[in-house]
């Protein structure tokens, strides 16, 4: 299903009065006040892409969509990897420079800025070049590798002046859009927990033709199997959800203690294959968090549990704690009760459990999906046209990266951990 845009823009234009919109989501408002788009030349938004693997790719093809609608360029393409560089010229029709070291780009071609989506080990040092540069910077989760590459990062774009955003594109979904402010105004009750799993069945290699684990090509390509790069699914995917966790609540976590181990997948690979996470959060609220490569029947959720119901974001769905029965229900209790069903066959336990409630299901958001990264992009466009954007969005960007590293570094341990006193902002 999917929202048309006009409904978009309904959406947001009756949120944009609310309080909620101002503290929690002021980004949302730039649809509704875009920045004048001249249509000559010199009005042209002209971005350079920096890693046009598997995610570069995707982003491109975005943008591509904004090419004629909001006067951008795709100006130049840059990857190490010969394969890459050669299909990003091809996307791009040849009509991009095409360059293997991003320093020689950003020396070369005229821009306004760039994406990063390159591997999670080289966005510290290419963001904080490209800052101080004088560009605009989107880079893609986490922020760095390392919690003094993501603090950085930041200091950098606070010396800047220049616009950094980090692609949670949650943060431009239309349902959680809608979902938060029904969160806030009251819908489900007090928020009390928070639980979240990303549960997929794959061996999550990307490249097969690299000589196996360990080669340098495979150290390069599979990059994410290994803890010089990365830290597995905590970075790669995990961070998403710490980053809603932490918008949805409105504040940060006090301490993450966890545990990961690799019990499948052994291959190799220096990453977990699965591990499991509780946050506490200000008021005694807590995430719990897990993650597994080796089955899938869960699949992705978030769940934000409140004391009247319960919204499964992922889903779009929304769930009373107390539903009215259904009628078929009520119907059947009258029999009972006045004798027309003396006997009852139902076999099994004498005894029923407390099973899932999933009566009183409805829609967060009737219509309801948008490409969150086309629009996210819209937006960095539109902030870059207006020459600012909201620090907070920026900044839930470093606490998710901050807080996605402390998890890392508490399943490794065993220990529970706090964010030391040098990175908090």
């Amino acid at each position: 299903m999917y929202i048309d845009r006009r409904k978009f823009l309904e959406m947001t234009a009756a949120l944009a009065g609310s309080s909620v919109m101002a503290t929690t989501m002021p980004w949302f408002n730039v649809f509704n006040n875009p920045a004048p788009v001249g249509k000559n030349a010199s009005d042209r938004v002209r971005i350079g892409v920096i890693g046009v693997g598997s995610r570069g790719r995707g982003l491109i093809y975005n943008l591509q969509e904004l090419e004629n609608t909001m006067n951008i360029e795709i100006a130049a393409v840059c990857d190490t990897y010969e394969p890459h560089y050669q299909r990003a010229i091809e996307q791009t029709g040849g009509n991009a420079d095409a360059f293997f070291d991003y320093r020689e780009m950003i020396e070369k071609v005229e821009l306004d800025a760039v994406v990063i989506a390159s591997p999670l080990h080289e966005h510290a040092h290419q963001t904080i070049n490209c800052l101080n540069a004088g560009l605009h910077v989107f880079c893609e989760k986490s922020m760095a590798r390392t919690l003094d590459d993501v603090k950085a990062m930041y200091d950098a774009w606070k010396e800047s002046g220049k616009i950094m955003l980090i692609g949670h594109q949650r943060l431009f979904n239309p349902v959680y859009l809608d979902a938060l402010e029904r969160i806030h105004r009251g819908d489900i009750g007090p928020v009390t927990m928070i639980r979240a799993w990303w549960h997929r069945n794959t061996d999550w290699v990307f490249y097969t033709d690299t000589g196996g684990r360990g080669t340098p090509l495979d150290r390069q390509r599979n990059w994410r199997f290994y803890d010089e790069y990365s830290a597995g699914m905590i970075t790669e995917l995990g961070s998403h959800h710490f980053q809603v966790a932490n918008w949805v609540l409105g504040n940060r976590p006090l301490s993450v203690m966890g545990s990961g181990s690799i019990n499948f997948f052994t291959d190799g690979r220096e990453v977990y294959d699965n591990f499991a996470m509780v946050f506490k959060y200000p008021g005694d609220i807590h995430l719990t968090y897990d993650c597994i490569t080796s089955n899938k029947h869960n699949g992705l959720q978030v769940q934000i549990l409140g004391n009247d119901g319960t919204m499964e974001l992922e889903s779009n769905m929304q769930f009373e704690e107390f539903p009215a029965d259904p009628p078929g229900l009520e119907d059947l209790i009258k029999q009972i009760l006045g004798g027309e069903n003396e006997v009852i066959p139902i076999g099994g336990a004498t005894w029923i459990p407390d099973a899932p409630l999933r009566l009183g299901g409805k829609y967060i958001t009737p219509d309801y999906a948008l490409d969150d990264t086309l629009l996210y992009l819209e937006g960095f466009v539109n902030f870059i046209r207006k020459g600012a954007a909201p620090e907070k969005l920026t900044n839930e960007g470093y606490h998710a990266s901050i807080w996605t590293l402390l998890a890392e570094q508490a399943t490794k341990t065993g220990e529970l951990v706090t964010c030391p006193e040098k990175y908090l902002i």
